[in-house]
Order: C-alpha cells, then sequence, then structure tokens
C-alpha cells in the first residue's frame, strides 16, 4: 500500500533538524541480521540521538492515529523504527527481514519516503513477489507498506541522497490473505457509511468484521 503521509511542512522540518546532527550518523550493518550485513551498506541515525527519539515518536504517533494505515495494517506494535540515509555508491542487496526481531514480529515492513525523487538518482526499492518484481521511488511524505515475506533490495545510489525512515508492523493478524479481506471489509463499510449514513444492514457488516477480527486476531 502506497499512501501520503507527511506534509510538505512536516519533512522540510524533520531534514532541517536532521541536518544539524550530522555526527549522529553512524554505519547501518550495526542493525543488519548476519546475512543482511553482508549486502547492506548504507548509514543511520543513532536510535540513541536526541533528533532520532523526537522524530520518531512523531512519526509513530502519527501512524497510530491514521485511519488507512490502522485498517491496512491492523497493527499491533510498530517497532525497529530508524532514519537510514544512502549516499551515492550505496546500496542494500536483495535480502529478507528477520521474522523476530528483539522489538517484535516483523508481519509488514514500511518505508517512508524523506527525499524528493528529484533530489538523487538510483536507489529504488524492489520487492520480488512469487513471480514479479516491483520497484518504488515515491514522493517527500508518501509511505510504502509491504509483507515482511518478500525478497527486496535497493538499488545503488548514483546522485544525491536518498533519506527514509523504515520500520516494521507486528499485526494482530498475521496473515496476508486474512488482513487482506478484512480491509476489504472495513473500506467497504466505512464508503457505504459516508455515502448512505448508518443503516440497521450496516450495522450488521460491522458487527461481522469486529468478531472476524476477534477471531482472527492474536
Amino acid at each position: 500500500m502506497t499512501h501520503q503521509f507527511l506534509t510538505t511542512e512536516e519533512i522540510n522540518l524533520i531534514k532541517k533538524e536532521l541536518d544539524k546532527y550530522n555526527q549522529d550518523w553512524e554505519d547501518g550493518r550495526k542493525t543488519a541480521g548476519s546475512h543482511a550485513s553482508k549486502v547492506k551498506n548504507n548509514i543511520q541515525l543513532s536510535r540513541e540521538s536526541e533528533v532520532s527519539k523526537k522524530f520518531t515518536k512523531f512519526i509513530i504517533e502519527k501512524l497510530n492515529k491514521d485511519q488507512l494505515i490502522k485498517s491496512f495494517s491492523l497493527s499491533k506494535k510498530i517497532h525497529g523504527t530508524i532514519f537510514t540515509k544512502s549516499k551515492k555508491g550505496m546500496k542494500y542487496g536483495r535480502h529478507i527481514d528477520n521474522t523476530f526481531m528483539s522489538t517484535g514480529r516483523a508481519d509488514l515492513s514500511f518505508t517512508l519516503f524523506l527525499s524528493n525523487v528529484d533530489s538523487y538518482e538510483g536507489g529504488e526499492l524492489i520487492i520480488e513477489n512469487i513471480n514479479s518484481k516491483n520497484t518504488f521511488k515515491l514522493n517527500a511524505g508518501q509511505i510504502l507498506i509491504y509483507p515482511s515475506t518478500y525478497l527486496h533490495s535497493i538499488q545503488e545510489v548514483t546522485q544525491g541522497e536518498r533519506l527514509v525512515f523504515i520500520g516494521w508492523i507486528e499485526s494482530y493478524v498475521k496473515s496476508i490473505e486474512e488482513r487482506e479481506y478484512l480491509f476489504d471489509l472495513d473500506a467497504g463499510a466505512r464508503g457505504i457509511l459516508a455515502k448512505n449514513g448508518r443503516s440497521d444492514e450496516l450495522d450488521l457488516i460491522f458487527k461481522s468484521y469486529s468478531n472476524f477480527l476477534r477471531l482472527l486476531g492474536s
């Protein structure tokens, strides 16, 4: 799922503040697993940095309030978040995210793009499905949320810098298919509510949604 998440003003504020903390960036391999560390080449903002704590809190709070993201991900916990940067010559080879992290289970991965697409070349995020590859390079402020079960990579940045905020979501519902069914049901019901108002029939749909979530959730 792609979604416009941050405003231009919010993006500019975050980037302006991050620029003041150049000394707090460190080798990205510090947080990579044993396999991923062999193909990871980027830098990341120390999670202990004051500016990292400030804007991580801001972004997570906003994620938890976003109705579309909440409905799509059914998030139980947002964790492992970090600001990362890829400069010229940096890339992140093909890898799979760890299932269980010290901070929680990874059901969904997300990338929040903070650099304008015309400010750097290369750096595309490639996500591999069973029989296809999808390439993503989104506008600043847009977020991409995708299953952590997919192999993915980041192409080499050939010009400029690629700045993103990444993290993982532990969902109340592990199954990709079950999350999709619940999302469709919720989106359809909310669409009917917005168009026609509430009704006894719609109450039954919301009841079914809630009970399916109760049945499938953990």
